[in-house]
């Protein structure tokens, strides 16, 4: 089984960055993918970023450009830069964990463990 446990998120003024980081413990060098998904309230769970273990990487159209994602095999962590932030990024950031190589990346239920999430909010 795979524990994730993400952290760094906080509250930060349109405009800026924020770095959240996601630190997986048991099973993780087969989590061949990961990724994180953010939920903002009312909201159903939508995709952000994705990588596989080769470092490919994967990102929905609303963070191109602005979001990197990045991964640490060595410190079985994954990190979520994000930059230039609007409010419309609020919500709570969940990093997730396939342990299986896949062609979608960008659904939820491709993924087998969930960290428990942190809040990013983005005031205007």
């Amino acid at each position: 089984q795979v524990q994730l446990v993400e952290s760094g998120g906080g509250l930060v003024q349109a405009g800026g960055s924020l770095r959240v980081s996601c630190v997986a413990s048991g099973r993780t060098f087969s989590s061949y993918v990961m990724g994180w998904f953010r939920q903002a309230p009312g909201k159903e769970r939508e995709f952000v970023a994705a990588i596989r273990w080769s470092g490919d990487t994967y990102y929905a159209n609303s963070v191109k450009g602005r979001f990197t994602i990045s991964r640490d095999n060595a410190k079985n962590t994954v990190y979520l830069q994000m930059n230039r932030l609007n409010p419309e990024d609020t919500g709570i950031y969940y990093c997730a964990a396939r342990l299986r190589d896949t062609i979608v990346v960008v659904t939820s239920t491709s993924y087998d463990y969930w960290g428990q999430g942190t809040q990013v909010t983005v005031s205007s």
